[in-house]
């Protein structure tokens, strides 16, 4: 899923998928401690995406800030 797919998604579904990637990376991390994991590329990729959500979502926050101020 890229930025423009992520914009088009509400801000409750944002969130929750935040959540789910957050939770996502932290099983990654129980199972290369534990030996379980190969395929070691997902940490990057769960990383990157919660960083999308997350710029997003500041974004949005941004936006909102701006609209008060005027």
């Amino acid at each position: 899923m890229n930025a423009k797919e992520i914009r088009e998604l509400s801000t409750e579904e944002i969130k929750e998928r935040l959540m789910d990637s957050r939770q996502e990376l932290m099983n990654l991390r129980f199972q290369a401690v534990t030996g379980q994991l190969t395929d070691t590329s997902r940490f990057k990729a769960t990383r990157r995406m919660i960083a999308r959500y997350e710029t997003i979502l500041n974004e949005r926050a941004h936006e909102g800030k701006e609209g008060k101020d005027e």
